[in-house]
């Protein structure tokens, strides 16, 4: 398509956008606009079908809506574009540039983005049910509610990125940097995140049920309520993870290293132990743990369980230290 073609095409689009007389919507099905600048263009509900869009300049276009179904997009640069809405399925996005595009509600199904920059884009409630995001870098992206079912991010970069209630059940993220990234409420059933990198990232309430978490470093991340059911953690490391209030039913630990925590401080001082704000003797302590009495903490809770084998592990430590 020559550039005189392109130009009637999107000044006809430009008058139906604005319900002008003679405004036509643009029709690009097919079309051939590789390295085309469409750079700041108005291609709003515009019909991009199967359109050849490879190396385009896209910067600052306003695809809301737009239908692009198995367009493709290789190495287009696609930089603080809108696309909100739009019909993404099956578009072949290669190493497109996507940094700080708004991509909310973009149906993104089966699409191939690997090695996309992706970097601030925002994709909340992005649909990118077995989209391919291989080595894609999406650091500092927002991808709450997104439905990323069956995805590949194996090796993909998620620094910073926020998760909320992501849907990423069977998702493969082998190998993934998710350092600092908030995954609250996430869906991670069947998940494999076999060496993955979850420093410091913020798990709370995430279902990791049957996950695969095989060698994944955990340091520092916050798994306060996390389910681990049936989860794999060997040779993952835990140190210093918050597993407060965690389910770990059939889980798997084998070579995993973790710290040992409880829900409050316990410390001794003066032959009494501390626990949170209660001090006792061992004789006491050891008479509350084998009573029914309830402080605070229930009998049958997870967080009960650990207070007592800290409280256990102390005492075994004063006991060999007196001797």
């Amino acid at each position: 398509m020559n550039g005189k073609e392109l130009d009637t095409i999107l000044f006809d689009h430009k008058n139906w956008i604005l319900n002008k007389e003679n405004g036509k919507q643009a029709d690009l099905t097919g079309a051939n606009l590789k390295d085309a600048n469409l750079s700041y263009a108005d291609l709003t509900g515009a019909n991009l079908t199967r359109a050849d869009l490879t190396g385009a300049n896209l910067k600052r276009a306003d695809l809301t809506r737009a239908d692009l179904t198995g367009a493709i997009l290789i190495d287009s640069d696609l930089t603080g574009s809108n696309l909100r809405s739009a019909n993404l399925r099956c578009s072949n996005l290669t190493g497109a540039n996507l940094t700080g595009a708004n991509l909310t509600y973009v149906d993104l199904t089966g699409a191939n983005l690997k090695d996309a920059n992706l970097k601030e884009a925002r994709l909340i409630g992005a649909i990118l049910i077995g989209s391919d995001l291989t080595s894609s870098d999406l650091t500092g992206a927002d991808l709450t509610r997104a439905n990323l079912t069956g995805a590949n991010l194996t090796d993909a970069d998620l620094t910073d990125a926020d998760l909320i209630y992501a849907d990423l059940i069977y998702v493969n993220l082998t190998g993934a940097n998710l350092t600092r990234a908030n995954l609250r409420n996430a869906d991670l059933t069947r998940a494999d995140l076999m060496d993955s990198d979850l420093t410091k990232a913020s798990l709370t309430r995430a279902d990791l049920i049957r996950a695969n978490l095989t060698g994944a470093n955990l340091k520092d991340a916050n798994l306060t309520y996390v389910d681990l059911t049936d989860a794999i953690l060997i040779g993952s490391d835990l140190t210093t993870a918050n597993l407060t209030g965690a389910i770990l039913i059939g889980y798997d630990l084998k070579g995993a290293s973790i710290s040992v925590f409880c829900k409050w401080k316990i410390s001794y001082k003066n032959d009494l132990i501390r626990i949170g704000c209660k001090e006792k003797t061992i004789e006491d302590w050891d008479s509350f743990f084998e009573s029914n009495r309830i402080y605070e903490t229930k009998r049958d809770t997870e967080d009960f369980k650990r207070i007592r084998a800290n409280y256990e592990a102390l005492k075994t430590y004063l006991n060999i230290m007196k001797k």
